[in-house]
């Protein structure tokens, strides 16, 4: 299944343009899913998928019904607890989301495109309208951050012990997690990794959404850097609500100027990695697949390929062996990251063990280090042509001498 996730700066019209993009691949015959978070006019607002055409489905998200049936299968689960607490339970009616709902029930509604939960047949194209571009980077990296917590938090190797659990909690005076805690981690573990796999797959693009201006402008260019640190690519930049170049009334002639200014910048040096896409301005607010289709959106190429090619590889330097096994004990490897955009003022590098923590300006990752690095000792890291380098030295205490 070929997967476009669609975001923006706020305002900039992304809902609109992921439903044209999801109408754009649906007339071009690809059975199509549009997720959005909130209702897009003219087409049904509907928490199960619900035909517009014949092969374009809507569902909208509902972040509601969602968190209040989580927290009742929580709060079912810790009756007991509750119970010997004095606790009075939860009913479902007086539960209002917090912030953070929606977010997560937008993972679980892709979740369930991804697997083939709903009765109707499967997709060939999902588009997803996600939140505006600094939050949405942040929650497609989320489910690999929560499967690090649940890790860190409840390791599945612990879970060997559970025999002795009651004896401890004896000899400790408190009581053990219960079975039910470690369960409930790993479906938990189970239903982010296949959001991750999702995110990650090479058939899932972004596609980005602004209207032609300088503060659109700023917030593409920072936002470069953040698509490479998480391994993403753009195959498509949607310039939308361009006006028309000639207008007899001064305000809109200026504005369309502003307008033709900055486009004629993305198309000289994209600031994505990908062409702009002009849509026009409509003169109203786009309703209904007619309008929708006036948009010409571009339908998503059907073997786009959206991971970055090797965003993370080592390179061999000063004497290694080779990058995947084995380097001589006076030898450096060399790990590189794309990141274009960053500025090395902004760029903080902490090792951790087998991590490596990346913090460039806003974004932040923590990076599982290939085996052969684990065995190495950081000796600097320079920013140069957009690629950061990190050079490890082999440890001699943890790599095998030879002779």
């Amino acid at each position: 299944m070929r997967t476009v996730l669609v975001t923006g700066p706020g305002g900039a019209g992304r809902t609109t343009a992921a439903a044209a993009t999801a109408l754009a691949g649906s007339r071009r015959g690809d059975r199509t899913l549009l997720i959005t978070a909130g209702p897009v006019p003219g087409l049904p607002a509907q928490a199960v998928p619900t035909p517009v055409t014949d092969t374009l489905d809507c569902v909208t998200v509902d972040s509601g019904t969602h968190f209040r049936a989580e927290l009742l299968a929580l709060q079912e689960k810790l009756s007991g607890l509750l119970g010997l607490l004095g606790g009075n339970p939860l009913d479902g009616e007086e539960l209002t989301e917090l912030p953070g709902s929606t977010e997560l029930a937008l993972l679980h509604t892709l979740r369930r495109a991804a697997r083939g939960d709903w009765s109707r047949p499967g997709y060939d194209l999902l588009v997803v309208d996600l939140p505006p571009l600094r939050e949405a980077l942040a929650l497609l990296a989320l489910p690999e951050r929560l499967r690090r917590y649940l890790r860190r938090l409840l390791p599945q190797e612990r879970q060997a012990a559970r025999a002795l659990r009651p004896m401890l909690a004896q000899l400790a005076g408190v009581p053990a997690p219960a079975q039910w805690l470690y369960e409930a981690a790993a479906r938990r573990d189970a239903e982010l990794a296949e959001v991750q796999a999702l995110i990650e797959d090479r058939a899932t693009t972004l596609r980005l959404v602004a209207e032609p201006g300088p503060a659109a402008e700023d917030a593409l260019r920072t936002a470069r850097t953040g698509l490479a640190l998480h391994g993403l690519r753009v195959d498509a930049l949607l310039a939308n609500r361009v006006l028309p170049r000639h207008s007899a009334d001064p305000w809109f002639a200026a504005l369309a100027a502003q307008q033709d200014k900055t486009l004629g910048r993305w198309d000289a040096e994209p600031p994505a990695g990908a062409a702009a896409v002009r849509l026009p301005h409509l003169g109203r607010d786009p309703r209904g697949a007619e309008d929708l289709a006036a948009l010409e959106a571009p339908a998503p190429d059907r073997r786009e390929e959206g991971r970055a090619e090797d965003p993370w590889w080592i390179e061999e330097a000063a004497g290694t062996e080779g990058a995947e096994g084995s380097a001589g004990a006076d030898g450096i490897l060399v790990w590189c990251l794309r990141l274009p955009g960053a500025v090395k003022t902004d760029l903080q590098l902490v090792r951790r063990g087998g991590e490596l923590l990346l913090t460039v300006g806003a974004f932040h990752r923590i990076v599982p280090l290939e085996p052969a690095l684990r065995r190495c000792t950081v000796a600097g890291a320079a920013l140069t042509d957009g690629v950061l380098r990190v050079r490890f030295v082999p440890d001699p205490e943890l790599w095998p001498r030879t002779g």
